[in-house]
Protein backbone atom coordinates (compact mmCIF):
# COMPACT_ATOMS: atom_id res chain seq x y z
CA UNK A 1 0.00 0.00 0.00
CA UNK A 2 1.35 3.50 -1.22
CA UNK A 3 1.96 6.02 1.55
CA UNK A 4 2.90 10.18 0.51
CA UNK A 5 6.26 9.69 2.02
CA UNK A 6 6.84 6.79 -0.72
CA UNK A 7 6.86 9.26 -3.40
CA UNK A 8 9.58 12.53 -1.46
CA UNK A 9 11.58 11.92 -4.37
CA UNK A 10 9.36 12.41 -7.66
CA UNK A 11 7.81 15.59 -5.04
CA UNK A 12 11.26 17.04 -5.18
CA UNK A 13 12.42 16.31 -8.58
CA UNK A 14 8.69 17.88 -10.00
CA UNK A 15 8.84 20.94 -7.73
CA UNK A 16 12.45 21.67 -9.50
CA UNK A 17 11.13 21.48 -12.67
CA UNK A 18 8.02 23.82 -11.32
CA UNK A 19 10.05 26.11 -10.10
CA UNK A 20 11.47 27.31 -13.32
CA UNK A 21 8.05 27.82 -14.44
CA UNK A 22 6.96 29.85 -11.64
CA UNK A 23 3.59 32.16 -10.93
CA UNK A 24 4.80 34.92 -13.40
CA UNK A 25 4.54 32.05 -16.06
CA UNK A 26 1.25 31.16 -15.49
CA UNK A 27 -0.12 34.29 -14.92
CA UNK A 28 1.53 35.18 -18.64
CA UNK A 29 -0.62 32.76 -20.05
CA UNK A 30 -4.10 34.28 -19.00
CA UNK A 31 -6.80 34.18 -20.58
CA UNK A 32 -5.90 31.33 -22.85
CA UNK A 33 -2.61 30.75 -23.71
CA UNK A 34 -1.36 26.95 -23.68
CA UNK A 35 2.31 26.00 -21.50
CA UNK A 36 3.54 24.55 -24.68
CA UNK A 37 7.69 25.37 -23.25
CA UNK A 38 5.93 23.25 -19.52
CA UNK A 39 4.18 20.59 -21.18
CA UNK A 40 6.97 19.91 -23.34
CA UNK A 41 9.85 19.91 -20.52
CA UNK A 42 7.18 17.61 -18.36
CA UNK A 43 7.03 15.20 -20.88
CA UNK A 44 11.21 15.34 -22.26
CA UNK A 45 11.50 14.26 -18.49
CA UNK A 46 9.01 11.43 -18.46
CA UNK A 47 6.63 12.49 -16.13
CA UNK A 48 3.55 12.52 -18.90
CA UNK A 49 4.63 9.44 -19.28
CA UNK A 50 4.72 8.11 -16.09
CA UNK A 51 1.45 5.56 -15.71
CA UNK A 52 2.90 4.09 -19.72
CA UNK A 53 4.43 0.35 -18.57
CA UNK A 54 8.14 0.48 -19.41
CA UNK A 55 7.89 -2.41 -21.94
CA UNK A 56 6.53 0.31 -23.72
CA UNK A 57 8.38 3.05 -23.01
CA UNK A 58 6.98 4.68 -20.36
CA UNK A 59 7.79 4.92 -16.66
CA UNK A 60 5.69 2.57 -15.20
CA UNK A 61 4.70 4.06 -11.95
CA UNK A 62 1.51 3.96 -10.20
CA UNK A 63 -1.51 6.23 -10.20
CA UNK A 64 -0.94 6.87 -6.66
CA UNK A 65 2.70 8.23 -7.57
CA UNK A 66 1.03 10.13 -11.30
CA UNK A 67 -1.49 11.85 -8.71
CA UNK A 68 1.28 13.16 -6.78
CA UNK A 69 3.05 14.82 -9.86
CA UNK A 70 0.03 16.16 -10.59
CA UNK A 71 -0.48 17.42 -7.32
CA UNK A 72 3.12 19.17 -7.41
CA UNK A 73 2.01 20.97 -10.11
CA UNK A 74 -0.62 22.52 -7.99
CA UNK A 75 0.95 23.19 -5.16
CA UNK A 76 3.98 25.33 -7.20
CA UNK A 77 1.70 27.65 -8.25
CA UNK A 78 1.22 26.14 -11.63
CA UNK A 79 -2.15 24.38 -13.78
CA UNK A 80 -1.58 20.56 -14.44
CA UNK A 81 -5.08 20.77 -16.06
CA UNK A 82 -2.75 21.53 -19.62
CA UNK A 83 -1.99 18.14 -19.38
CA UNK A 84 -3.43 15.41 -16.93
CA UNK A 85 -5.64 14.34 -19.38
CA UNK A 86 -2.48 11.98 -21.03
CA UNK A 87 -2.15 10.06 -17.85
CA UNK A 88 -5.69 8.67 -17.48
CA UNK A 89 -7.16 8.58 -21.35
CA UNK A 90 -4.31 6.40 -22.32
CA UNK A 91 -5.88 4.14 -20.03
CA UNK A 92 -8.41 2.79 -21.99
CA UNK A 93 -6.23 1.86 -24.93
CA UNK A 94 -3.48 0.38 -22.20
CA UNK A 95 -6.17 -2.13 -20.88
CA UNK A 96 -8.40 -2.35 -23.86
CA UNK A 97 -6.41 -1.95 -26.79
CA UNK A 98 -4.50 -4.58 -29.23
CA UNK A 99 -1.28 -5.56 -28.38
CA UNK A 100 -0.60 -3.91 -32.07
CA UNK A 101 -2.42 -0.99 -31.47
CA UNK A 102 -0.18 -0.51 -27.88
CA UNK A 103 3.31 -1.54 -29.23
CA UNK A 104 2.28 1.46 -32.11
CA UNK A 105 1.07 4.56 -30.12
CA UNK A 106 2.21 4.07 -26.51
CA UNK A 107 5.83 4.27 -27.34
CA UNK A 108 4.73 7.64 -29.60
CA UNK A 109 3.22 8.73 -26.56
CA UNK A 110 5.65 8.19 -23.81
CA UNK A 111 8.26 10.19 -25.35
CA UNK A 112 5.97 12.60 -27.14
CA UNK A 113 6.26 12.49 -30.52
CA UNK A 114 2.14 11.84 -30.41
CA UNK A 115 -0.10 13.97 -28.02
CA UNK A 116 -3.24 11.96 -26.35
CA UNK A 117 -5.01 14.91 -24.19
CA UNK A 118 -8.00 14.73 -25.50
CA UNK A 119 -11.09 12.63 -24.65
CA UNK A 120 -14.29 12.72 -26.32
CA UNK A 121 -16.99 12.10 -24.65
CA UNK A 122 -19.60 14.69 -23.25
CA UNK A 123 -21.73 16.21 -26.15
CA UNK A 124 -24.43 19.36 -25.85
CA UNK A 125 -27.28 16.93 -24.69
CA UNK A 126 -25.78 14.45 -23.27
CA UNK A 127 -23.31 15.80 -20.42
CA UNK A 128 -23.07 13.45 -17.56
CA UNK A 129 -25.83 11.30 -19.15
CA UNK A 130 -23.25 10.07 -21.26
CA UNK A 131 -25.69 7.10 -22.36
CA UNK A 132 -27.45 9.50 -24.30
CA UNK A 133 -25.11 10.31 -26.73
CA UNK A 134 -25.29 10.98 -30.32
CA UNK A 135 -22.23 10.79 -32.10
CA UNK A 136 -22.34 8.04 -34.35
CA UNK A 137 -19.64 5.85 -35.76
CA UNK A 138 -21.02 3.54 -38.55
CA UNK A 139 -18.67 0.94 -40.45
CA UNK A 140 -18.57 1.29 -44.11
CA UNK A 141 -15.90 -1.38 -45.51
CA UNK A 142 -12.37 -1.00 -44.19
CA UNK A 143 -13.37 2.39 -42.43
CA UNK A 144 -15.59 3.69 -39.81
CA UNK A 145 -17.51 7.26 -40.91
CA UNK A 146 -17.87 9.64 -37.78
CA UNK A 147 -20.63 12.54 -37.40
CA UNK A 148 -21.62 14.26 -34.66
CA UNK A 149 -20.26 17.20 -32.40
CA UNK A 150 -18.48 16.87 -28.77
CA UNK A 151 -18.57 19.70 -26.67
CA UNK A 152 -15.64 20.22 -23.80
CA UNK A 153 -12.94 18.22 -24.70
CA UNK A 154 -10.40 20.00 -23.60
CA UNK A 155 -6.63 20.20 -25.50
CA UNK A 156 -8.19 19.30 -28.67
CA UNK A 157 -6.24 21.56 -30.71
CA UNK A 158 -3.44 20.64 -28.97
CA UNK A 159 -3.77 16.77 -29.67
CA UNK A 160 -2.62 14.89 -31.92
CA UNK A 161 -4.86 11.54 -30.96
CA UNK A 162 -8.41 11.21 -29.13
CA UNK A 163 -10.24 9.24 -27.30
CA UNK A 164 -13.70 9.11 -28.70
CA UNK A 165 -16.32 7.68 -27.80
CA UNK A 166 -19.70 7.05 -29.83
CA UNK A 167 -22.35 5.17 -30.74
CA UNK A 168 -22.17 2.00 -33.10
CA UNK A 169 -26.17 0.88 -32.89
CA UNK A 170 -29.18 2.84 -31.83
CA UNK A 171 -29.81 2.58 -28.28
CA UNK A 172 -33.18 0.71 -28.81
CA UNK A 173 -31.06 -2.34 -30.03
CA UNK A 174 -28.64 -2.51 -27.01
CA UNK A 175 -28.99 -5.18 -24.76
CA UNK A 176 -28.76 -2.84 -22.01
CA UNK A 177 -28.68 1.16 -21.65
CA UNK A 178 -24.42 0.82 -21.62
CA UNK A 179 -24.75 -1.48 -24.58
CA UNK A 180 -24.36 0.22 -27.94
CA UNK A 181 -21.22 2.50 -27.15
CA UNK A 182 -17.49 1.86 -28.76
CA UNK A 183 -14.60 3.60 -28.22
CA UNK A 184 -11.86 4.46 -30.70
CA UNK A 185 -8.59 6.12 -31.25
CA UNK A 186 -8.64 8.59 -33.23
CA UNK A 187 -5.69 10.28 -35.56
CA UNK A 188 -6.49 13.88 -35.44
CA UNK A 189 -3.37 15.49 -37.96
CA UNK A 190 -2.15 14.55 -41.47
CA UNK A 191 1.28 13.64 -42.04
CA UNK A 192 1.45 17.66 -42.38
CA UNK A 193 0.09 18.37 -38.72
CA UNK A 194 -3.02 19.53 -40.24
CA UNK A 195 -6.24 18.93 -38.98
CA UNK A 196 -7.94 15.39 -41.03
CA UNK A 197 -10.69 16.56 -43.60
CA UNK A 198 -14.17 16.83 -41.94
CA UNK A 199 -12.69 17.38 -38.54
CA UNK A 200 -12.99 21.04 -36.92
CA UNK A 201 -12.31 22.17 -33.65
CA UNK A 202 -13.63 25.69 -31.97
CA UNK A 203 -12.24 27.44 -28.66
CA UNK A 204 -14.75 27.93 -26.07
CA UNK A 205 -13.48 31.11 -23.65
CA UNK A 206 -13.69 30.01 -19.88
CA UNK A 207 -13.31 32.02 -16.54
CA UNK A 208 -10.24 29.89 -16.29
CA UNK A 209 -7.46 29.10 -18.91
CA UNK A 210 -8.44 25.46 -19.68
CA UNK A 211 -8.11 25.12 -23.46
CA UNK A 212 -11.57 23.56 -24.21
CA UNK A 213 -13.32 23.24 -27.22
CA UNK A 214 -16.14 22.00 -29.30
CA UNK A 215 -15.28 19.26 -31.91
CA UNK A 216 -17.46 18.42 -34.91
CA UNK A 217 -17.59 15.19 -36.84
CA UNK A 218 -18.59 15.83 -40.56
CA UNK A 219 -17.88 12.00 -42.25
CA UNK A 220 -14.82 11.83 -40.20
CA UNK A 221 -13.08 8.56 -41.60
CA UNK A 222 -11.02 6.40 -39.37
CA UNK A 223 -9.71 2.83 -40.23
CA UNK A 224 -11.50 0.05 -39.16
CA UNK A 225 -8.50 -1.32 -36.52
CA UNK A 226 -9.58 2.02 -34.67
CA UNK A 227 -12.08 0.02 -32.97
CA UNK A 228 -10.74 -0.29 -29.20
CA UNK A 229 -11.32 -3.38 -27.32
CA UNK A 230 -15.49 -4.98 -27.89
CA UNK A 231 -17.69 -2.84 -30.37
CA UNK A 232 -20.32 -2.41 -28.37
CA UNK A 233 -18.44 -2.20 -24.98
CA UNK A 234 -16.94 1.03 -25.03
CA UNK A 235 -18.87 2.73 -21.67
CA UNK A 236 -17.87 -0.41 -20.10
CA UNK A 237 -13.94 0.06 -21.36
CA UNK A 238 -14.48 4.21 -20.57
CA UNK A 239 -15.03 3.27 -16.86
CA UNK A 240 -11.67 2.24 -15.48
CA UNK A 241 -10.11 5.84 -17.20
CA UNK A 242 -12.85 7.86 -15.48
CA UNK A 243 -11.71 6.83 -11.90
CA UNK A 244 -8.11 7.00 -12.42
CA UNK A 245 -9.14 11.00 -14.02
CA UNK A 246 -11.44 11.75 -10.43
CA UNK A 247 -8.58 10.11 -8.66
CA UNK A 248 -5.53 12.43 -10.31
CA UNK A 249 -8.50 15.23 -10.28
CA UNK A 250 -8.23 14.69 -6.20
CA UNK A 251 -4.41 15.03 -5.83
CA UNK A 252 -4.78 18.18 -8.25
CA UNK A 253 -7.28 19.97 -5.72
CA UNK A 254 -5.53 19.01 -2.63
CA UNK A 255 -2.44 20.74 -4.37
CA UNK A 256 -4.22 23.98 -4.78
CA UNK A 257 -5.77 23.41 -1.34
CA UNK A 258 -1.69 23.53 -0.08
CA UNK A 259 -0.89 26.63 -2.36
CA UNK A 260 -3.98 28.85 -1.03
CA UNK A 261 -2.94 27.67 2.81
CA UNK A 262 0.70 28.05 1.90
CA UNK A 263 0.43 31.49 0.93
CA UNK A 264 -2.37 32.63 3.34
CA UNK A 265 -0.23 31.46 6.38
CA UNK A 266 2.71 33.08 5.27
CA UNK A 267 0.69 36.43 4.61
CA UNK A 268 -0.80 36.30 7.85
CA UNK A 269 2.44 36.06 9.78
CA UNK A 270 3.88 39.27 7.85
CA UNK A 271 0.89 41.63 7.93
CA UNK A 272 1.20 43.73 10.24
CA UNK A 273 -2.41 45.57 11.59
CA UNK A 274 -2.68 47.49 14.66
CA UNK A 275 0.90 46.62 15.54
CA UNK A 276 0.20 43.04 15.36
CA UNK A 277 0.57 39.94 12.58
CA UNK A 278 -2.85 39.36 11.78
CA UNK A 279 -2.55 35.78 11.83
CA UNK A 280 -3.19 36.46 15.60
CA UNK A 281 -6.43 36.87 15.36
CA UNK A 282 -8.81 33.79 15.73
CA UNK A 283 -11.11 35.17 12.76
CA UNK A 284 -8.03 34.48 10.18
CA UNK A 285 -6.86 31.55 12.15
CA UNK A 286 -9.75 29.47 12.25
CA UNK A 287 -10.80 29.69 8.53
CA UNK A 288 -7.64 28.72 7.60
CA UNK A 289 -7.39 26.20 10.60
CA UNK A 290 -10.55 24.46 9.27
CA UNK A 291 -9.83 24.50 5.65
CA UNK A 292 -6.56 22.52 6.74
CA UNK A 293 -8.35 19.86 8.61
CA UNK A 294 -11.02 19.10 6.09
CA UNK A 295 -8.13 19.40 3.16
CA UNK A 296 -6.26 16.47 4.90
CA UNK A 297 -9.15 14.60 5.52
CA UNK A 298 -9.51 14.81 1.57
CA UNK A 299 -6.29 13.83 1.37
CA UNK A 300 -6.62 10.42 3.01
CA UNK A 301 -9.81 9.64 0.99
CA UNK A 302 -7.84 10.45 -2.41
CA UNK A 303 -4.85 8.09 -0.87
CA UNK A 304 -6.96 5.11 -0.26
CA UNK A 305 -8.92 5.51 -3.41
CA UNK A 306 -5.73 5.37 -5.25
CA UNK A 307 -4.46 2.52 -3.51
CA UNK A 308 -7.53 0.83 -4.31
CA UNK A 309 -7.38 1.60 -8.11
CA UNK A 310 -3.25 0.06 -8.06
CA UNK A 311 -4.51 -3.04 -6.43
CA UNK A 312 -6.66 -4.00 -9.13
CA UNK A 313 -9.92 -4.01 -6.49
CA UNK A 314 -13.40 -1.86 -7.27
CA UNK A 315 -13.12 2.07 -6.31
CA UNK A 316 -15.79 3.78 -7.92
CA UNK A 317 -17.21 4.98 -4.53
CA UNK A 318 -13.87 6.12 -3.22
CA UNK A 319 -12.71 7.71 -6.81
CA UNK A 320 -15.78 10.32 -6.62
CA UNK A 321 -15.71 10.63 -2.93
CA UNK A 322 -12.18 11.45 -3.25
CA UNK A 323 -12.98 13.87 -5.98
CA UNK A 324 -16.03 15.45 -4.71
CA UNK A 325 -13.89 15.87 -1.07
CA UNK A 326 -11.23 17.40 -2.53
CA UNK A 327 -13.03 19.89 -4.98
CA UNK A 328 -14.68 20.84 -1.82
CA UNK A 329 -11.91 21.29 0.15
CA UNK A 330 -9.68 23.59 -1.71
CA UNK A 331 -12.44 25.98 -2.65
CA UNK A 332 -12.57 26.12 1.07
CA UNK A 333 -9.22 27.21 1.20
CA UNK A 334 -9.30 29.29 -1.51
CA UNK A 335 -12.26 31.24 0.22
CA UNK A 336 -10.17 31.21 3.50
CA UNK A 337 -7.02 32.84 1.27
CA UNK A 338 -9.21 35.41 -0.37
CA UNK A 339 -10.25 36.62 2.88
CA UNK A 340 -6.88 37.07 5.03
CA UNK A 341 -5.28 38.37 1.94
CA UNK A 342 -8.21 40.95 1.86
CA UNK A 343 -8.21 43.16 -1.12
CA UNK A 344 -4.95 41.69 -2.74
CA UNK A 345 -6.83 38.56 -3.04
CA UNK A 346 -8.36 39.90 -5.71
CA UNK A 347 -5.10 41.08 -7.22
CA UNK A 348 -3.74 39.30 -10.09
CA UNK A 349 -0.22 39.57 -8.75
CA UNK A 350 -0.96 37.63 -5.66
CA UNK A 351 -2.17 34.79 -7.94
CA UNK A 352 -5.01 33.68 -5.20
CA UNK A 353 -7.87 34.83 -7.90
CA UNK A 354 -6.36 32.68 -10.60
CA UNK A 355 -5.89 29.65 -8.75
CA UNK A 356 -9.25 30.32 -7.46
CA UNK A 357 -10.93 30.42 -10.42
CA UNK A 358 -8.85 27.28 -11.81
CA UNK A 359 -9.84 25.27 -8.76
CA UNK A 360 -13.51 25.89 -9.20
CA UNK A 361 -13.91 23.64 -11.59
CA UNK A 362 -13.68 20.45 -10.15
CA UNK A 363 -16.80 20.70 -8.04
CA UNK A 364 -18.70 20.97 -11.65
CA UNK A 365 -15.80 18.29 -13.38
CA UNK A 366 -15.63 15.37 -14.42
CA UNK A 367 -18.45 15.15 -12.53
CA UNK A 368 -20.85 17.23 -10.74
CA UNK A 369 -20.36 16.83 -7.20
CA UNK A 370 -24.42 16.37 -7.12
CA UNK A 371 -24.00 13.68 -8.91
CA UNK A 372 -21.46 11.99 -6.89
CA UNK A 373 -23.98 12.20 -3.85
CA UNK A 374 -26.26 10.51 -5.81
CA UNK A 375 -24.08 7.65 -6.66
CA UNK A 376 -22.96 7.40 -3.18
CA UNK A 377 -26.39 7.38 -2.07
CA UNK A 378 -27.20 4.26 -4.19
CA UNK A 379 -24.03 2.05 -4.02
CA UNK A 380 -22.86 3.23 -0.49
CA UNK A 381 -26.09 3.69 1.15
CA UNK A 382 -28.82 1.48 -0.64
CA UNK A 383 -31.00 4.31 -1.39
CA UNK A 384 -33.60 4.16 -4.90
CA UNK A 385 -31.35 5.47 -7.81
CA UNK A 386 -32.55 9.15 -8.73
CA UNK A 387 -31.33 9.20 -12.30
Amino acid sequence: MSKPSDFDDIRTEVRRLCDKYGNEYWRGLEPDKYPTEFVTELTTQGWLGSLIPEEYGGGGLSLAGASVILEEISASGGNPSACHAQMYVMGTLLRHGTEKQKQHYLPQVADGRKRLQAFGVTEPAAGSETTAIRTRAERDGDIWRINGQKIWTSRALQSDLMILLARTSPADQAEDRLGGLSVFILEMRDDSGELIPGLTITPIPTMMNHNTNEVFFDDVEIPADALIGTEGNGFRHILDGMNAERILIAGECVGDGRFFLEKASAYANERQVFGRPIGMNQGVQFPLAKAYANLEAANLMRWKAANLFDAGKSCGAEANMAKMLASEASWEAGNAAVQTFGGFGFAVEYDIERKLRETRLYQVAPINNNLVLAFVAQKCLGLPKSY
